[in-house]
């Protein structure tokens, strides 16, 4: 049965093009990903070939300039690629996915110079070549004034010294935009952002890094050791960093919201096919009064994060600040997707706790959304 929970709900900020997007994108998942992406997890990363099949698609630049290969949209159609992209029950190829095309990438778009852009964009749009986006340190998450990588001027250079932590897409990367310290001691907030690219001396992949799930996400240790590149790979102004990255989690924190409430959604439908066809006590568990109301109370709290999020969406596209807004969905939806996958890990009984179960995988790679991108608690703060 499968059947799409959000089929007859229109939100009235929807297009005819966000649609569009939406069908291309579906059929494009079942075709292409889910048949393969087991595999995927076996092997720790996304094929290069079905991220440059996206990138023919014009979706890996969705709002960046045509002139360099993006489609011009605005923040609900990436919130609908982030949306389907959880449907698809593999976290790991939604996540590679969204840190090239709504985490990384848009440190170039909006501070790169037109060198800058005309050097790196088309190949991003096309996939040609992968982002990553470095700020996270093991002693510095979501509290970025911590941050201890620094970079200092040498004549015509910036030397980079130090350690990254957590970085999707760290591993098959092409393209790094990395924050660090620059300014004086004690200026906690004096970080600048940088442009280094995979094969420059000084920077290594530590190791990569073996995680509970999102398993087709390749993750990894980064280090800089005299790590030497031209001043022109300033990605913005000098020491003006922190303000930059606070910018754009606006944007990361919606599509991570947007990818759990995706993966809660379908986590809901798959367990409704279940509890309707599995037996037990002479009737189906769907004819259990306890089951059947607590999938429709994880229902109707999926459907209020999600017009929450599409109304956010809609707003930041009219140029609204929405911190708190985005800091709320964050915080909510990395809650509620895990109580979901509680209650479907639940009802699915001991299928529940087997690997070949999308919902045992759908329930590992719900953890992290609690912790990724910013902590609950310090959403909640």
């Amino acid at each position: 049965m499968n059947q799409d929970l959000h089929a007859t709900l229109s939100l009235p900020f929807l297009r005819e093009e966000h649609h569009m997007l939406r069908d291309a994108l579906r059929r494009f998942i079942n075709q292409e990903v889910e048949p393969h992406a087991t595999v995927w997890e076996e092997q720790g990363m996304v094929p290069r070939a079905v991220l440059r099949a996206m990138g023919d698609m014009g979706w890996l630049g969705m709002r960046y300039p045509s002139e360099y290969g993006g489609s011009e949209l605005d923040p609900l159609a990436t919130t609908v690629l982030a949306e389907e992209l959880g449907r698809s029950t593999f976290g790991g190829f939604a996540v590679t996915v969204l840190v090239h095309t709504d985490m990384a990438s848009p440190h170039l778009h909006h501070a790169g110079s037109p060198a800058q852009q005309r050097a790196l964009m088309p190949a991003l749009c096309r996939g040609e070549k992968i982002a990553a986006v470095a700020m996270t340190e093991a002693d510095a998450g979501s509290d970025l004034a911590s941050m201890r990588t620094s970079a200092r001027r040498d004549g015509d250079d910036w030397v980079l010294n130090g350690s990254k932590m957590f970085i999707t897409n760290g591993v098959h990367g092409d393209v790094y935009f990395v924050a660090a310290k620059t300014g004086e001691a004690g200026r906690n907030h004096q970080i600048s952002m940088f442009i280094v690219e995979k094969g420059t001396p000084g920077f290594t992949v530590a190791r990569p890094l073996n995680k509970t799930g999102w398993l087709s996400s390749d993750t990894a240790e980064l280090t800089f050791n005299n790590c030497r590149i031209p001043a022109d790979n300033l990605l913005g102004e000098e020491n003006k960093g922190f303000y930059a990255l606070a910018h754009n989690l606006q944007n990361e924190r919606l599509v991570l919201g947007a990818q759990a409430m995706g993966e809660a959604a379908r986590a809901i439908e798959l367990t409704l096919d279940w509890v309707r066809q599995r037996k037990a006590f002479g009737a189906s568990l769907w004819d259990k009064q306890a089951i059947r109301q607590q999938l429709a109370k994880r229902h109707a709290e999926v459907e209020a994060l999600r017009a929450f999020i599409y109304q956010t969406a809609w707003g930041l596209g009219q140029g609204h600040r929405l911190v708190k807004e985005v800091s709320m969905i964050k915080a909510l939806a990395g809650t509620l997707v895990n109580q979901v996958m509680y209650d479907c890990v639940q009802f699915h009984g001991g299928m529940g706790f087997i690997r070949e179960t999308a919902v045992e995988r759908m329930a590992r790679d719900a953890r992290v959304q609690a912790i990724g991108g910013g902590a609950t608690e310090v959403m909640l703060e």
